[in-house]
């Protein structure tokens, strides 16, 4: 998932050393250049197979575990809201320190977080490594698009984000199926193992071939917009699911929205006074860059977000194994590799906003089309909205890169990147988060609703909608009466889909919203000059 350069200034040296500050910049050989591209691909590659190889996992961790509904919530926005949260501070630490080292360390925390994922006992620990994973996320994040900034120039960058935009096509391809396979085969514990011989080759490629480069104009660390930012997205993330319990009007709930809110209000005033702010509201006066981080947030807020309660629908309700879910998820990230090698190389001959702005339409056109679920549907009613979506992401994402750093001068590459990706993950945290709580709830209601003409289960109601949501309705089917498990399956499939229904709707809006922001805001005329 992406976006697209301009030339930063460098001060390249041997392999291996770190350039001295003040140093004149020279050009990049031509075999360290492809093979800082390749180092790039590789730690990109492990992240987005990670981030698709969990999703098709995640019925089997809640039930080997004994997850809650938002016990699944938090595994994956634990890791997007620390990604999310760090992002800002890593780009300006990279500048700061180096763009070489920070991205070694980057993926040696990803590495070992991954390691103590899989030998997760319970879902807090699970939840916590999660979060150790998003931490060295965050930094190859913010490293990764600032370090192809900085060396390709001219009509190479386009032939580099095409061939980065194609590799993360791959991984978002391959992932579903090669998490199904090792969760159906192994365990769920071998979707984070595989990381490991990954991040190795990245870590050798890095350290023996890639050279470094960092800001001559560096800034200091902005900690307290860090803080400020951390905590108010905690707070948003932690009320929106708590919202699917305790509904949205509960004192909870809204105390932690009005913190939120709060220590929002007082990063951007942070943000405002602060002599180095790590999150610069001035790049925002620029179209182009509001255009490109509504596009970031809107596609992972939309599609990516409910990629979670696709693969649910599919074990928990269609009853298919991991590796099955992963083969029929391949329509989608088929469609976006295709896509994505195909718009990596538009970008440089086409206008971004041509292939962002309707990519993020055709996500929000694919998402209707998967609506009109109901409980004697299969998955093939799933398969167009799923193609569709997967074409429009496939157009979004390698063009994304210019919306984001090829707007800003060099310098600021690795603060404009690690902006738009925090847009990303904000979009996915958010979105995981706001869905889920729409959906519970609808579950909640409709499962009320069905079960009220069926005799002596009105007392159950409560744990069959609980069992639902959490991937025991089978169990839960168990322990009724035979001439109940009929009427309360069907309910059950029903309250399910209705749910799924209705925030693929809402999705949609989404993906509709951010995709006519970004075509209307998004301007050729914003561009640095690979020159300047």
């Amino acid at each position: 998932m992406a976006e697209d350069p301009t030339a930063a200034e460098t001060a390249p040296q041997a392999a291996g050393a770190h350039a001295a500050p003040g140093a004149e910049p020279t050009a990049p050989g031509e075999v360290h250049r492809w093979w800082t591209l390749t180092a790039v691909c590789v730690g990109t590659f492990m992240l987005l197979l990670d981030i698709t190889i969990v999703n098709v996992a995640l019925p089997d961790i809640q039930r080997e575990l004994h997850s809650s509904f938002s016990d699944l919530q938090w595994v994956v926005d634990a890791y997007a809201l620390t990604l999310a949260a760090a992002l800002l501070t890593c780009g300006s630490l990279a500048d700061l320190f180096g763009r070489r080292r920070l991205y070694l360390i980057g993926v040696t925390v990803f590495s070992g977080a991954s390691l103590l994922c899989g030998l997760a006992d319970g879902t807090l620990f699970l939840e916590l490594a999660r979060g150790a994973q998003g931490i060295g996320g965050a930094i190859m994040f913010s490293v990764s698009l600032a370090l192809l900034a900085e060396t390709f120039r001219g009509k190479d960058r386009g032939v580099a984000f095409g061939i980065w935009g194609a590799i993360t096509g791959l991984a978002v391809a391959v992932g579903p199926v090669v998490g199904g396979a090792l969760t159906s085969g192994l365990s769920w514990r071998w979707i984070f193992f595989v990381n490991l011989p990954i991040g190795l080759a990245a870590l050798v490629i890095t350290v023996t071939r890639v050279r470094e480069s960092r800001d001559p104009r560096p800034r200091s660390p902005d900690w307290w917009g860090f803080v400020t930012f951390t905590a108010s997205l905690s707070f948003l993330v932690f009320a929106l699911i708590k919202s699917s319990d305790r509904g949205f009007t509960d004192t909870l709930v809204l105390g932690c929205f009005a913190a939120a809110a709060v220590l929002l209000a007082a990063f951007l005033a942070v943000e405002i006074v602060g002599r180095e702010p790590m999150f610069d509201l001035g790049l925002f006066s620029k179209p182009t860059f509001s255009g490109g981080s509504i596009a970031a947030f809107g596609m992972s807020a939309s599609i990516f977000a409910m990629f979670l309660y696709l693969t649910l629908y599919l074990q928990d309700v269609l009853g298919y194994s991991a590796l099955a879910t992963g083969m029929r998820l391949l329509t989608a990230s088929g469609a976006i590799f295709v896509c994505a090698a195909v718009a990596g190389r538009l970008s440089s001959r086409v206008p971004v906003r041509l292939l962002i702005g309707p990519g993020g339409i055709i996500v929000g056109v694919g998402l209707l089309l998967m609506r009109g679920l109901d409980a004697q549907s299969d998955w093939t009613h799933l398969v167009p909205g799923l193609i569709v979506s997967g074409v429009g992401v496939g157009l979004i994402n390698p063009p994304l890169a210019s919306t984001a750093v090829g707007v800003v001068q060099p310098r600021q590459a690795g603060m404009a990147s690690g902006i738009n990706s925090t847009f990303r993950q904000v979009g996915i945290a958010t979105g995981i988060a706001l869905l889920g709580s729409l959906f519970a709830s609808q579950v909640r209601s409709v499962v009320t609703a069905r079960l009220a003409g069926v005799p002596h289960i009105d007392g159950r109601t409560p744990q069959i909608s609980a069992a639902l949501t959490d991937g025991q309705l089978s169990k839960a089917l168990a322990g009724l009466p035979p001439a109940q498990r009929e009427p309360v399956a069907l309910a059950a499939r029903s309250a399910f889909t209705t749910g799924l229904n209705h925030i693929l709707l809402i999705a949609a809006i989404i993906a509709f919203s951010s995709g006519v922001l970004s075509l209307l805001l998004i301007r050729t005329r914003d561009f640095v000059s690979p020159s300047d």
